[in-house]
């Protein structure tokens, strides 16, 4: 198969990894309690996402690299929203 579609297929995977955060981002986000969710598995979940943006860097594939990126930011921000939300009480 050729390396373009190989990395399109990449891109498509990742996406849809990545969106897959989005969600529970957004719920968090609007009703602005965290109630229910593991702080733990999103740092699991940064931690594996941080191996495959190097691992990407070391393969040099795009697709990883962007996907992860974009992945690691949205954990990022879901797991800051949680530590400020228990720290008011919430």
């Amino acid at each position: 198969m050729d390396s373009i579609y190989i990395e399109a297929i990449g891109l498509l995977a990742g996406f849809l990894t990545m969106i897959g955060f989005i969600p529970q981002l957004i719920k968090i986000w609007r009703f602005g309690s965290t109630e229910g969710v593991s702080l733990g598995m999103y740092f699991v979940l940064l931690s594996g996402v941080t191996l495959w943006l190097i691992y990407g860097f070391f393969i040099n594939s795009l697709s990883i690299i962007i996907s992860n990126s974009i992945a690691g930011i949205i954990q990022i921000c879901i797991i800051l929203i949680i530590i400020i939300n228990r720290k008011k009480g919430r």
